[in-house]
C-alpha cells in the first residue's frame, strides 16, 4: 500500500518520490549533508548565510518556516546585512578548524546570493577561496542568477566572477540535481580545499517538479591516486599569499578536476561511436537540448542512427579536459549550446586547440569565428538574453543540414525545418496589446512617499521604488544597491540643477545605503533623501528588515552623519509625538504634507533627510490576516453620482485599487473593496464623492445561498501519450502560482512526471506572470520546464491581457491550443494617470483566437466574486472550468486533495473549482445562481453609443430634476435645432449626440447644490447598507468653497465632515432654486460664474458652427462639440483641464475655419 503524501515529505522522507522545488531542495540539501556526516560518524554542523534576491528571493523565508527542523539536525541560520558580510561569516565557518577550542569536526556552510552580489563579494570569495576549506567543513556558493532581467536592474552571469576568484562551478540542469550535486560540492570542497560555486537561475530553483531522491546513497568517490602533500590543502595559519596562489593554482584546481573526472560529474548522455556532429551544453540549457531534440523527433535511437553526440557538462570550470578530448574523436562539429557568454566554447576550443584531429566548434557563433563579422551576423545562439528549446531546435536542425546535408535527415527534421520557414514569413498582429507593468500595491506607502514637487526630479535605486521610474514620477536614473543618490556627487559640480532627490529603502539602508548618506554629506552636495521606512523587505515578498532598527535608532544613526535637516513624516505622525529618544530638532509631521516639505528642503544647502515611517501596504495585508495587525472596521466608498471621472483621485493616491466604472453619464470611479490596503489616500482627491464609512465591514457573500454544484457528469480526460502541457498566464499576487502549485500536488500524488515553473519576479507586484506547467506519464519524458513555441496544449488565461501578449501567444498553435479566457480585464497601473485609458477585451480575444485551435471565453472574476465572494478564486473557477472540458490529465480527487494540503482557502477553492466545472456545462445556470443576467455580456470597454433620441430622453429628464422643467425645454430646444440642421446639411445625428452630452454635461455643473442633492436623492445610501455591515456611521471629506483653509499653493484643502452634513445637504438641495440668482451666496463665486458662462459660450459655439456647417469641416465641428466632455472634476483640477480644452479648441477652430473659408480674424 503507498503511504499518504504529506506536504513533510520533502524534508522528512528518507529516500523515495517527493514533490519540492529548488528552493527546497537547498533545504534538504542542508539536511542530507548532516545525515551523512553523522553516518560516516562526523561531529559537524551546518551555517547558511546569505542575502535575499530573485531568483533567491524564498530562501531565508523557507529557512525560517523549518527552523525546529534546521535546529535538530544542528543547521544555523545567521541572515546576512549584505551579501559581503554574509560570504565572510561563512569564511569565518572554515576558521573554526584553525581553533583549538572548537566543539565541532567542522562546519559545512552555505551562501546565497543574486548575481550582483555575486560581484559584491568578490573580495571576499578570492580571499576565502585563496585559503580554503575545512576538511570537515565545505563551502557552497549558491548565485542565482537573472539571465533574463526580469526582476533585476540589469541581466547576470556569475560564472565570470567565480572564474575570476578561482571558484570551481557546479550548473545543475534541474531541480531533481540540486541535493545530488550540492553533496558532490560539499565533497569537492573538503577534498581540494576550494570554495565551490553552484549556479541556479529562475528556470530551476523557482521550478518544482516531483522525482525520486535518496540523499543517502548518492556515490562520492574521493581520488586515491592523487598526489595530496602531506600537509593538505585545506585551511591553515600562517599561510603566506604567495603560497596560497601557488596551492591554490597548481595543486588545488588540479585536485579537483580528478575529483570531476573520478565522479563523472560531466558525462556523455548519447555515447555514439561513428557521430559526425556532437553536441556540448549544460545546466538549464542541458534540458533546452533534450526539449530541441524531442521537438525534432530525435530520441537517443535516433540520434544513434544520425551520429549525434551528446556530452552533459556539471562543473562548467574548469572543464576537465579528458571528456572533452574523448567526446570530439571522429566529430566534424561540436555545437556548444549555453546561455550567455562563452564558458564552456572558449575551453573546449583550447583543449582541443593542439590535438591532431581537431572538429569544428560553432556556439554562439558560426564557423566565420567571434570578432569578425558585425554583430548581426554569423550569431548562432545569442551571448544575451536567454535561450529558448524551440531556438535551439532551430540552430540544431541549420547544423544538421550543415553537417550531413538535407537529404539525409529523418523526416522530423525536414518538417521542423519546412514549418520553420513558413513560420518565418508570417506576420504578426498589428492590434496593440496594451502591457502590464509592475506596479506599487494597492495602498503601498511609495504611492506617496516617491511623489516630488513640480520642478524637481529623484533618482532611483533598488526595491519596490524603482518602478516609480515608470510612473510619470520625475524619477529617472538609478544606481546599483547601496549607491542610492552618489551619482549626484558626480554630477552636481557639472549642471545648473541646484538639487536632486534620492530614494533609499530601510532594507538598502541596512545593507549598504547608509554609506551613500555619509558620502553625500563628506561631498557636501544638494540632496534630499528620502528614506523610505516600511518595515519590510517588500520587494521579495516581505521579510524583516537585518536589525530591525526601530525608526528612533535610524534617525539617531542618521543625525549623527552630520545632516543639515532631519524630518520623521508618517500616515500616523500621532504615534511617534509621544516618543522621547528623538535626536533633537527632528520635525515630526502628516505625510500629507509631504509635497510642502519637499519644497522647502530644496532649498537647503547641503544633506537633508526625510525619514518616510509607514508600514508596507502588503505587509498589513498578510498581518491583518493573521491577526497579528488590527484591521481597522473602515472603508472609503465613492458616489459615483458625485464622481466627475477626473481621475484626481487616481493621480493623488497612485492606488490601483481604484476602478473604472463605466455608467449612462461616462465613466466614474469605484473601490475595489476587497483589493483596498486602507491606506485612505485617495480621499485626497480634490472631489467631493468621497464617503467614509466607520465600523463597517464587507458584507460576506450568502454563500450558503446557493450551494455549490455536485453530481456533475465527469469528462472524458486526455490520454498522456506525450508531455501535456498548460500554461496559466495571469497578474502577479492574484494566486496565479498557487494553480500551478495545485496541478503539480496533484500530479504527484498520482504519481505522474510534472514540472512547474512559476515566472513572476518583479511582475508579483501586479504585473504579468506565468505558470508553465507540464505534465507526463513518466518523469523521464519532462526536460525543460518552461512551454515551448507552439507546444502549449491549454492556456489558463486568468488574465486576457497576459493570455494575449506575445510571451503567451508564442506557446500557442492553432491546432493544438485550447485555451478558457477570462474576460474581466483589470486595468493596469497606467489608469492611475491616464482617465481614459481603454482596453479592448474583442481585440484580445481574437488575438488569442487566431493562435488557438479552440476558445471559451467568461467573465469568471465577476462570477467569482458574487458565488465566492472574493476575485482570487477566479483562477481556480478556471481550472475547474478547463477540467470539465477534459482538458487537464489529472483527477478530480487528485485536484481536490491537492486543494487540501494547500491548506488555504479550502472551501472556497472547492467550491470554485465546482462552480467552474459547472459553467462549462451550463454557463447561463451559473450567472442565474451568481444573480447576473444569464445572457449579458461585461467587458471593459465603452458602451455602445446611445440614440440621440434616448440621449434627449435621459437628458431632460435630469435637467429637470436638477433644475426646473423650463431649464430643462431650453436644453431641448438646442439640441433639436442641432439635429434639424445636421439632417439637412450632413445627415447623421453624431453632431447632435455631442452637442447633447457637451450641453447635458455644461448645464448639469455640479456646484453646492447639486452635489447635496445627488449625496441624498439618489439611492447610494440604501447601497451601502447593502453591501456593508455593521453600525456604521457616514462622514465626508469636502472643501466648502467658504469654510476650507488653503495650502501654499492656494487651493483649497478637503477636511473631514460628520453625519450631520446629511441635514446641510438636504436642505441645501431644496435651496437649488436659487441657483444663478442674486440670492446665490455660491453663485457671485469665480468658479461659478465661468461655469455659467462657459454655457452660453458653448451655445454661442455651436451656432457659429451651424452656420457653415458642411461635410468638409464637420469633423472639426464634431471634434469642438466634444470638448467639454474633456473637462472633468472640481475646483483647480477643473480649471486646468479646461485651460487644455481652451488650448485645444483655438486649434481646431483654426482647422474650422481653414477649411470653411473663413478669416482667421
Amino acid at each position: 500500500m503507498t503511504p499518504p503524501v504529506s506536504l513533510a515529505d520533502k524534508y522528512e522522507l528518507p529516500a523515495g518520490r517527493v514533490y519540492m522545488n529548488g528552493t527546497q531542495a537547498l533545504v534538504r540539501l542542508l539536511l542530507a549533508q548532516k545525515a551523512r556526516d553523522e553516518a560516516a560518524g562526523l561531529n559537524t554542523e551546518g551555517f547558511v548565510s546569505g542575502y535575499r534576491g530573485s531568483p533567491l528571493g524564498a530562501v531565508d523565508q523557507e529557512l525560517w518556516k523549518n527552523r525546529a527542523l534546521l535546529d535538530k539536525h544542528k543547521v544555523r541560520f545567521q541572515p546576512g546585512l549584505n551579501e559581503e558580510l554574509a560570504a565572510t561569516s561563512v569564511w569565518g565557518t572554515q576558521m573554526v578548524s584553525l581553533d583549538p577550542k572548537a566543539r565541532v569536526d567542522g562546519v559545512f556552510a552555505l551562501w546565497y546570493g543574486k548575481g550582483p552580489g555575486v560581484d559584491r563579494s568578490g573580495d571576499v570569495f578570492k580571499h576565502g577561496n585563496i585559503a580554503g576549506g575545512a576538511p570537515h567543513g565545505g563551502v557552497l556558493l549558491v548565485a542565482g542568477d537573472d539571465h533574463a532581467c526580469k526582476s533585476s536592474s540589469l541581466p547576470h552571469q556569475s560564472e565570470h566572477a567565480f572564474i575570476a576568484a578561482m571558484i570551481p562551478v557546479l550548473h545543475p540542469s534541474g531541480v531533481h540535481e540540486f541535493i545530488e550535486f550540492g553533496l558532490h560540492g560539499y565533497a569537492m570542497s573538503r577534498y581540494s580545499g576550494c570554495w565551490v560555486g553552484f549556479k541556479v537561475i529562475s528556470d530551476t530553483v523557482e521550478s518544482s517538479s516531483s522525482f525520486d531522491i535518496d540523499p543517502m546513497s548518492v556515490e562520492i568517490k574521493i581520488p586515491q591516486s592523487y598526489p595530496v602533500p602531506a600537509d593538505g590543502f585545506s585551511i591553515r595559519w600562517p599561510d603566506p599569499p604567495l603560497e596560497q596562489e601557488n596551492r591554490l593554482q597548481r595543486e588545488r584546481l588540479y585536485a579537483l578536476l580528478e575529483y570531476v573526472r573520478l565522479n563523472k560529474l560531466n558525462r556523455q548522455d548519447w555515447a555514439v561511436p561513428d557521430a559526425r556532429l556532437g553536441i556540448c551544453t549544460t545546466g538549464k540549457s542541458y534540458l533546452d537540448v533534450r526539449e530541441a531534440l524531442s521537438l525534432l523527433g530525435l530520441d537517443e535511437a535516433a540520434a544513434q542512427a544520425l551520429g549525434v553526440r551528446l556530452l552533459k557538462i556539471g562543473v562548467v570550470w574548469p572543464l576537465e579536459p579528458t571528456c572533452v578530448v574523448e567526446f570530439a574523436q571522429g566529430l566534424d562539429e561540436i555545437l556548444v549550446v549555453e546561455e550567455k557568454r562563452q564558458v564552456l566554447e572558449y575551453q573546449i576550443k583550447e583543449h582541443l586547440y593542439n590535438e591532431p584531429h581537431r572538429p569544428r566548434v560553432v556556439g554562439k557563433y558560426d564557423e566565420s569565428g567571434e570578432w569578425v563579422q558585425v554583430p548581426s551576423s554569423g550569431i548562432l545562439l545569442s551571448p544575451n538574453g536567454e535561450l529558448t528549446p524551440a531556438g535551439i531546435a532551430d540552430v540544431i536542425a541549420a547544423r544538421l543540414v550543415k553537417v550531413y546535408g538535407q537529404g539525409v535527415l529523418p523526416e522530423s527534421v525536414r518538417v521542423w525545418l519546412e514549418r520553420q520557414a513558413v513560420a518565418v514569413t508570417r506576420s504578426p498582429s498589428d492590434a496593440p496589446v496594451p502591457q502590464r507593468l509592475p506596479y506599487f500595491c494597492s495602498g503601498c506607502p511609495h504611492n506617496t512617499s516617491t511623489q516630488v514637487p513640480e520642478g524637481s526630479r529623484a533618482l532611483a535605486g533598488i526595491g519596490c521604488h524603482y518602478m516609480s521610474m515608470w510612473m510619470d514620477r520625475r524619477t529617472e536614473t538609478f544606481s546599483q544597491m547601496g549607491g542610492e543618490g552618489v551619482p549626484w556627487i558626480g554630477q552636481a559640480p557639472y549642471t545648473d540643477t541646484p538639487h536632486v532627490f534620492a530614494n533609499l529603502g530601510d532594507g538598502t539602508y541596512m545593507h549598504s545605503g547608509s554609506l551613500a548618506i555619509r558620502a553625500a554629506v563628506a561631498a557636501g552636495v544638494n540632496i534630499t533623501y528620502k528614506l523610505l521606512v516600511n518595515d519590510a523587505v517588500a520587494m521579495t515578498g516581505g521579510q524583516p528588515v537585518e536589525g530591525a532598527p526601530s525608526v528612533p535608532q535610524l534617525l539617531r544613526q542618521i543625525a549623527a552623519e552630520g545632516v543639515k535637516e532631519l524630518h520623521l513624516v508618517s500616515d500616523e505622525p500621532e504615534d511617534f509625538q509621544t516618543l522621547d529618544d528623538f535626536p533633537k530638532d527632528v520635525k515630526v509631521s502628516h505625510r500629507d504634507g509631504m509635497d510642502a516639505l519637499q519644497r522647502a528642503l530644496r532649498d537647503v544647502k547641503g544633506v537633508s533627510v526625510i525619514v518616510y515611517a509607514q508600514t508596507c501596504a502588503a505587509e498589513k495585508r498578510r498581518r491583518r490576516k493573521k491577526k497579528t495587525l488590527v484591521d481597522p472596521a473602515r472603508r472609503v466608498v465613492i458616489n459615483e453620482a458625485v464622481c466627475e471621472g477626473c481621475g484626481d483621485c487616481g493621480v493623488q493616491s497612485n492606488c490601483v485599487s481604484i476602478l473604472p466604472l463605466e455608467t449612462p453619464l461616462g465613466r466614474k470611479r469605484q473601490i475595489d473593496q476587497s483589493g483596498c490596503n486602507k491606506d485612505f489616500s485617495c480621499v485626497r482627491g480634490f472631489c467631493p464623492s468621497f464617503v467614509v464609512l466607520d465600523g463597517a465591514e464587507l458584507r460576506k457573500p450568502q454563500r450558503d445561498r446557493v450551494a455549490p454544484p455536485t453530481g456533475m457528469a465527469r469528462p472524458e480526460l486526455p490520454v498522456l501519450a506525450r508531455p501535456w502541457n498548460i500554461l496559466v498566464a495571469g497578474v502577479g499576487g492574484t494566486g496565479v502560482v498557487t494553480i500551478g502549485a495545485l496541478m503539480g500536488m496533484a500530479a504527484h500524488l498520482e504519481g505522474k512526471g510534472v514540472l512547474v515553473l512559476d515566472m513572476a519576479g518583479l511582475a508579483q507586484k501586479g504585473g504579468a506572470v506565468m505558470s508553465h506547467v507540464r505534465l507526463a506519464a513518466d518523469p523521464v519524458q519532462l526536460h525543460a520546464a518552461r512551454v515551448a513555441r507552439g507546444q502549449a496544449d491549454v492556456v489558463l488565461g486568468c488574465d486576457l491581457m497576459v493570455a494575449a501578449a506575445g510571451d503567451a501567444l508564442a506557446s500557442m498553435a492553432s491546432g493544438r491550443t485550447r485555451a478558457v479566457l477570462n474576460t474581466d480585464v483589470a486595468p493596469t497601473g497606467s489608469f492611475t494617470r491616464d482617465p481614459d485609458w481603454q482596453a479592448s477585451p474583442d481585440a484580445m480575444l481574437e488575438r488569442v483566437g487566431s493562435a488557438a485551435a479552440q476558445v471559451e471565453s467568461l467573465e469568471a472574476s465577476r462570477l467569482a466574486v458574487a458565488l465566492m465572494g472574493d476575485a482570487v478564486a477566479t483562477n481556480v473557477f478556471l481550472l475547474g472550468f478547463a477540467w470539465q472540458k477534459g482538458w487537464v490529465p489529472l483527477q478530480e480527487d487528485s485536484l481536490l486533495r491537492a486543494i487540501e494540503l494547500n491548506g488555504a482557502a479550502v472551501g472556497m477553492n472547492r467550491a470554485a473549482f465546482a462552480w467552474g466545472r459547472q459553467a462549462a456545462l451550463d454557463p447561463a445556470a451559473v450567472r442565474r445562481a451568481a444573480g447576473l443576467p444569464s445572457d449579458e455580456k461585461v467587458m471593459l470597454m465603452p458602451s455602445r453609443t446611445a440614440s440621440l433620441a434616448s440621449i434627449l430622453a435621459d437628458r431632460t429628464e435630469r435637467l429637470a430634476d436638477y433644475q426646473n422643467a423650463r431649464y430643462a425645454q431650453h436644453y431641448a430646444a438646442v439640441v433639436r435645432r442641432v439635429s434639424d440642421v445636421e439632417k439637412a446639411r450632413v445627415g447623421g445625428e453624431r453632431l447632435a449626440r455631442e452637442v447633447a452630452m457637451s450641453l447635458y454635461k455644461l448645464m448639469a455643473y455640479k456646484d453646492e447644490y447639486e452635489v447635496a442633492r445627488l449625496h441624498t436623492s439618489s439611492d447610494f445610501l440604501a447601497r451601502l447598507q447593502e453591501r456593508f455591515e455593521g453600525d456604521f456611521t457616514v462622514s465626508y471629506y469636502l472643501a466648502p468653497p467658504l469654510l476650507a483653509r488653503r495650502d501654499a499653493q492656494g487651493r483649497p484643502v478637503k477636511q473631514r465632515y460628520g453625519a450631520w452634513v446629511q441635514t446641510a445637504f438636504r436642505l441645501l438641495a431644496r435651496l437649488r432654486f436659487l441657483r444663478g440668482t442674486v440670492f446665490d451666496p455660491f453663485g457671485w463665486t469665480r468658479e461659478r460664474r465661468e461655469e455659467r458662462a462657459a454655457i452660453d459660450e458653448f451655445e454661442a459655439l455651436v451656432e457659429d458652427l451651424l452656420k457653415d456647417l458642411n461635410s468638409n469641416n464637420f469633423n472639426e465641428a464634431l471634434a469642438l462639440a466634444r470638448l467639454p466632455q474633456q473637462v472633468r472634476g472640481y475646483g483647480h483640477v477643473k480649471a486646468r483641464e479646461h485651460e487644455v480644452a481652451q488650448k485645444k479648441a483655438l486649434e481646431l477652430l483654426a482647422r474650422w475655419r481653414t477649411k470653411t473659408g473663413l478669416s482667421q480674424g
